[in-house]
């Protein structure tokens, strides 16, 4: 491997700093040490709710939306696997727009993914209402209390503390709660359907589709479905710390995915078969439960399994949690090699191989994003957004360094002219379709990562050397990052004026046309850009 792949691109010798940095991260994971990332970063809590939430909206035509879901992201994950295999590195998601989109887009996805960090406060928060079953005095029904925000740290502190040492040792208890993860849910499919089986369920009360077949877009959303199978995206940022990359992520990927659609599809199913008759009364809409499988369990009598939800409940999300963890510091590792955070953040640990100061400062932010926010909603609905974003930037980094002289991509993935940029339509639909309330915050927090990048650039600020090239004037990284800040403000616009919980002056179906056709005039803006700035940062003669 050259230095050019390992510093992902840019002005071909890299930053030596960050070189030596990289060289020290072990490549230790293998084809199911990766999975078993992906996987338990995809089932965390939302399989706890998600059943539920999807009958709700759209009745048995849910697992619709749940095949439908998995299609969708395995389309955003091929553009996503093309990018590991042929350039790993470190925290790559975050490492791929600022090679090809400029310092301004690369600042504005870096600093998105840093107040991701709160993904993990929201399953650290799950945990503590789940908790609260066993230990009361945790949690008031709608926020931590000061004690529950106390052993909610407590917890930040361990799963910091069980990141600090090699990423093999990260792998292999990761792989055995992931075991966990996997047996528990079987087992509940199976018991629940011997135990309360009721035959005709996809077609009585309504029928298949009882609110339409548009309901299945909004169980995407509204559901929590795209939630719930979110997080394929761990085993890239451990692309830098995997044997033979090009192999091992593209199938790991795919199997992370594919195992956690056949579970969801499963526990969906038996959702739909096992709700007692005497609840439908007032179709799916009327179905509530605040703990849906665990209810379910006691109401069948099944104490048994109650009791192992409950445990569940806590080492499910717990596992994500831990998969979140170790992901944030490879996150704030490589916002550190861009020059985003200062460098400090950046050091590895020579005898482990692990960023050890990034997982202490994303220790810090955790419990920040614990103050504020209490509910398990709250965090992930306005966190999960910010997320979104890297999807979008990733389709347009494959793109720009396909169109690049020499197309430095591994050529994994077949099609990628008309993969990339409906993959680019698909990641912003997943963001329009999060809702105007969590919208309306999310993305201006986005856009205030353009004051980070101005104090970045301005006079006496010292640019550290991102291995992105030479600097350039601030005009030159506006006009080429400038789709970045036009596709944010019209996706906030749109979602004021549209039906995911907007004003509905933009009306469905067109709300989302609108972003689709909205999506392909940015894409193709934003990927002339890049290959523009890759041709004036390329050095010379390379």
């Amino acid at each position: 491997m050259t230095e050019r792949q390992v510093s992902g691109g840019g002005d071909g010798a890299g930053a030596p700093e960050v070189l030596a940095q990289e060289r020290r991260l072990r490549r230790d994971l293998g084809f199911w040490g990766l999975t078993g990332i992906g996987f338990s970063n995809i089932v965390g809590s939302g399989w706890l709710f998600a059943a539920m939430y999807a009958a709700q909206t759209a009745g048995p035509a849910a697992l619709l939306s749940w095949v439908g879901a998995g299609l969708l992201c395995g389309l955003v994950a091929l553009v996503m696997i093309e990018l590991g295999a042929s350039r790993p590195e470190g925290g790559g998601t975050v490492r791929w727009p600022l090679f090809a989109s400029g310092r301004l887009v690369g600042t504005l996805i870096g600093w998105s993914t840093l107040l991701s960090v709160g993904g993990t406060a929201a399953e650290i928060s799950a945990i503590m209402q789940y908790a609260a079953h066993y230990l009361p005095g945790i949690y008031n029904g709608h926020t931590l209390t000061l004690s529950g925000l106390a052993l909610a740290t407590g917890l930040s502190v361990v799963l910091t503390v069980l990141n600090w040492f090699a990423v093999r040792m990260f792998a292999q208890l990761n792989n055995l709660i992931s075991v966990f993860k996997i047996v528990v849910p079987v087992v509940t499919v199976i018991a629940l359907i011997a135990s309360g089986w009721h035959s005709g369920r996809l077609t009585d009360h309504g029928g298949f589709a009882p609110y339409g077949y548009v309901a299945c877009l909004t169980a995407l959303a509204g559901g929590g479905i795209v939630y719930s199978v979110n997080g394929f995206q761990a085993p890239l940022d451990f692309s830098g710390e995997t044997r033979n990359p090009r192999r091992t992520i593209p199938a790991a990927v795919l199997t992370g995915i594919g195992l956690a659609l056949l579970m969801y599809l499963a526990l969906q199913l038996a959702f739909l078969f096992t709700v007692p008759e005497h609840l439908l009364g007032h179709g799916w809409h009327g179905v509530s439960f605040d703990s849906p499988f665990g209810q379910l369990a006691l109401i069948l009598n099944l104490h048994w399994l109650a009791s192992l939800l409950y445990a569940d409940a806590v080492i499910s999300p717990g596992g994500s949690a831990y998969v979140g963890v170790a992901i944030d510091a490879r996150h704030t590792y490589a916002l550190a090699k861009n020059g985003t955070i200062p460098r400090y953040f950046m050091k590895v640990n020579e005898r482990f191989g692990i960023p050890r100061r990034a997982l202490a400062i994303n220790l810090l932010v955790i419990v920040i994003f614990l103050l504020p926010f209490g509910g398990w909603q709250d965090i992930v609905s306005v966190m999960g957004d910010m997320y979104l974003l890297i999807y979008a930037a990733s389709a347009v980094a494959v793109a720009v360094f396909r169109a690049e002289p020499g197309g430095h991509t591994a050529g994994w993935v077949p099609g990628l002219r008309w993969i990339a940029p409906l993959s680019f339509v698909v990641a912003s639909e997943f963001v329009y379709w999060s809702g105007w309330q969590d919208l309306r915050l999310a993305l201006p927090l986005v856009l205030g990562g353009l004051l980070i990048f101005l104090a970045m650039r301005r006079p006496g600020v010292r640019a550290e050397d991102d291995g992105a090239g030479p600097s350039r004037p601030l005009g030159a990284e506006l006009r080429t990052g400038a789709w970045l800040v036009v596709y944010l403000v019209a996706l906030t616009v749109i979602s004021w004026l549209g039906t995911f919980e907007g004003s509905g002056r933009l009306p469905a179906p067109y709300d989302s046309i609108t972003v689709a056709v909205m999506a392909i005039a940015v894409f193709f803006w934003a990927v002339r850009s890049g290959v523009g700035h890759l041709a004036v940062s390329r050095p010379a003669g390379a």
